[in-house]
């Protein structure tokens, strides 16, 4: 239940990147989301190194995956640096094109439908009937939520930013996956996590010197890129590894679910956004589907069968901190 906790935690921290993005200075999408990156990528990767440096050494667990040896693990590591890279200015794109509310309700609800066919065909981990049922009320539930919201199909649905957002959803489905691989492989969680999106930010750094900071080097603006960097990005992802170490890859998907809720309670309470009937429906929705996987993780530790390979890392596993 602690796995769950931490993932939705996560969620939580990630769904204050809308209201962080509205209370700060106007600046580029893409200079903010390069900044974001390169911030909380490169203090993910420092945590990581401090966390590995002061790890005692324990027996070594046996690994599996396409990640045992260093060739996947590079692999791995590289797509997953790829994936954390295109989300951002895929989800830019749609958001731009359709609005945030369908933009960001198309990009998170295909996520996990995305993470679970890539699951089931990659790595043959059969999604069990809880994590179907989550699925199916999650994500009809941020359906609801965004199209019911003033703004959003009133104004048609524009195909290119529909395209964008369904590759913000597959470029989240690659990272988490990645991540996965490399903790089947022997990496810790934070360390997996850390290296992705230290790849991740590394390579954001020239990308932002090109867009230019801007109003980003404004105190407001150091404000915003610090909230963004450190707590919707570090924390959030060392929670998000903490629960991808102890979930299937896609129940973790499913949980992030919870982003929009977040984001859409802050709207209402810190942005004063006024919500249609339908959008508390949409909000009832997704909660059930939460709480359905939340139950269904809690009789279960890892919610796909795999008969033919052992677990994923517990608690027990000394790779796992």
């Amino acid at each position: 239940m602690r796995a769950v906790l931490a993932v939705l935690l996560a969620a939580v921290c990630f769904g204050t990147t809308g209201t962080a993005q509205a209370l700060g200075p106007d600046a580029d999408p893409v200079a903010l989301g390069a900044a974001r990156i390169a911030v909380g990528g490169l203090a993910l990767a420092l945590v990581a190194a401090l966390v590995a440096r002061r790890a005692p050494a324990g027996p070594v667990a046996a690994v599996r995956g396409p990640a045992r040896t260093r060739a996947g693990r590079a692999l791995a590591l590289v797509l997953g640096a790829a994936g954390v890279l295109a989300y951002q200015p895929a989800f830019f794109l749609g958001t731009a094109r359709n609005g945030v509310a369908v933009g960001t309700v198309i990009a998170l609800g295909s996520a996990p439908v995305v993470t679970g066919v890539l699951a089931w065909a990659v790595r043959r981990e059969r999604p069990s009937p809880p994590w179907a049922v989550a699925t199916v009320l999650a994500t009809v539930g941020v359906a609801v939520l965004g199209f019911g919201t003033p703004g959003g199909a009133d104004g048609g649905v524009d195909v290119v930013g529909v395209l964008g957002s369904l590759g913000a959803g597959t470029a989240y489905a690659l990272y988490t996956l990645a991540g996965a691989a490399l903790i089947d492989g022997g990496w810790s969680s934070t360390t997996s996590m850390g290296a992705v999106f230290g790849l991740a930010g590394a390579l954001s750094v020239p990308v932002l010197l090109l867009a230019g900071a801007g109003p980003l080097s404004t105190p407001a603006g150091l404000v915003q890129v610090a909230w963004l960097g450190l707590v919707t990005t570090t924390l959030a992802y060392v929670l998000f590894g903490y629960g991808l170490a102890r979930l299937g890859a896609a129940t973790v998907a499913t949980l992030t679910l919870a982003e929009p809720l977040t984001a859409t309670v802050l709207g209402l309470l810190v942005l004063h956004e006024r919500l249609a009937p339908t959008t508390l429906v949409g909000l009832a929705v997704l909660a059930a589907g939460l709480v359905v996987l939340a139950l269904g993780t809690r009789r279960r530790t890892r919610p796909f069968a795999a008969p033919t390979t052992p677990a994923t890392p517990t608690t027990l596993d000394p790779r796992v901190r």
